[in-house]
Formats: structure tokens, sequence, C-alpha cells
């Protein structure tokens, strides 16, 4: 019996990755504290933000995780779609498929994982349209649930299956490869954007190393202290706009 299998819209934290990410909350908050307070109270208030950093990184984990998903399935429906055109019966296709795809992906890939699952249950006869419709609803991509309806109404025509997949497969694969492309396209502003991010605190550091005391009264003073919240409210709030913008629905 196979693994139980994903569903994409949740994730589960590992002990590491919980470390690794907490450390890095926690550090944004040290830097925030130093940069715009030079106060251990104002880190003491932060520190429960980057305590629970970890659970807010979920989305991101799952959204990449879903583009790992999305960027394997692409080459499954082609070595699927292959396999049908070469004559193979469904069940068959599957299992010479998965094959292929072990040696893209390797064993503990997520499509390698979907379609041992889905040989597994074919072997216990259930119907190979169940399966996709299940593999679609778990994933949420709206072109593995397309392929599914595809896939079930071509099989119930009982005819010219191996030609609808092989055009099928076509019309999402180019779907998927304009996806990439963008998200290739946006890689470099991202990049550009973590820099942008960076580029406060490298300054403030810069100066307070060249001429130490410069910020001082930034920090004693209360008009000080509300020009420093400012600057922060004003960098957040460039944060999550950059954010926004770079969030490209496709």
């Amino acid at each position: 019996m196979q693994q139980p299998v994903t569903a994409y819209n949740r994730y589960s934290l590992s002990a590491k990755e919980i470390v690794l990410y907490e450390l890095s909350g926690i550090t944004a908050c040290m830097l925030i504290s130093y940069v715009y307070y030079r106060n251990l109270k104002i880190f003491f208030c932060l520190l429960p933000f980057g305590i629970i950093y970890p659970w807010y990184k979920k989305k991101n984990l799952i959204v990449r995780r879903l583009e790992k998903l999305s960027s394997e399935f692409k080459e499954g429906i082609t070595v699927l779609s292959s396999s049908l055109t070469a004559g193979y019966s469904i069940e068959n296709a599957f299992r010479v498929s998965l094959d292929e795809l072990r040696l893209l992906y390797g064993e503990s890939s997520l499509i390698v994982r979907e379609f041992q699952y889905i040989v597994s249950q074919l072997g216990m006869n259930r119907p190979v349209e169940q399966l996709l419709f299940d593999f679609g609803k778990r994933s949420g991509l709206e072109d593995i649930e397309n392929f599914a309806e595809v896939f079930a109404a071509a099989k119930r025509s009982g005819g010219g299956l191996s030609s609808i997949m092989e055009h099928t497969a076509g019309v999402i694969r180019d779907r998927m490869e304009v996806k990439e492309e963008i998200r290739t396209m946006t890689a470099a502003r991202r990049f550009e954007q973590r820099i942008m991010n960076l580029l406060p605190y490298l300054i403030v550091f810069y100066i307070e190393m060249a001429s130490p005391g410069f910020f001082r009264q930034m920090y004693t003073t209360g008009l000080g202290r509300i020009l420093m919240t400012a600057c922060l409210a004003v960098y957040l709030s460039a944060f999550a706009i950059a954010e926004k913008i770079l969030d490209i629905e496709i």
C-alpha cells in the first residue's frame, strides 16, 4: 500500500524548518529593534512575531511546492501522452510513465509519488478518472483539474483517446511554459527587491561605522523616536507594496 497522498493546501513544517525560520524571524526582530530603536524592550516586544514567523512562511512554502508540482506535472502528462500514443493501455501507460519519471525526477519527487499512488490504486480496480479528479482537487491547480476533466470525457467517448490526450497535453504544456516564463522574468525583480529591502540597514550600519554617534539623537529624543517609527512604517509599507506588485496571478 502506498503512503497517504498529499493535501497540497497544507504544509507540515519539519523541526529543522521551524528552527531555521524562527532564527530568521528573531534575526529580523533584532535588526529592526537595533536600526530603528536601539532598545532592548522593543526587541522583546517584537520577539513573538519572530517566533511565529515559521507559520507565516508556510503560505510561501505551499506556493513553492505547487510550482514544483506544476512543472513536474507538465513532464508527466507529456510522458503519459507518448505512452498512450505508443499503444499502451491506460494502466500500462501510467506504469511506463512512472518508470520514466523516476529517471527524470527521482523516487521522492512529487509527481512520482502521485503516479505511484495512481498505479497502486489502478491495481485495486479504482477508476482512473476518479483518481485524476482526486489529484486535481488535492492540488488545487487548474491545469490538473482541466486535464482530469478532458481525460474523463475522452475515455467516455471511447475513441481517439491517444490523439485527444496528445492535443490536451500540448495545450496544457504550452500554458505552463508561459507561466514558467513569467516566473523567470519576475525572478530578477524579486532578487532586486531583496537587495532593496536590505539597503536601509546597510546604509545605517555603514554610517554608524564611519561616524559613530551620528544617529544618537534619533534614539534618545522623543522626536527622534517618532521619526524612526515613521521611517519603519514607510519601510514596511514599501515592502508590502513591492510584494503585492510582484505577486502576479498566473
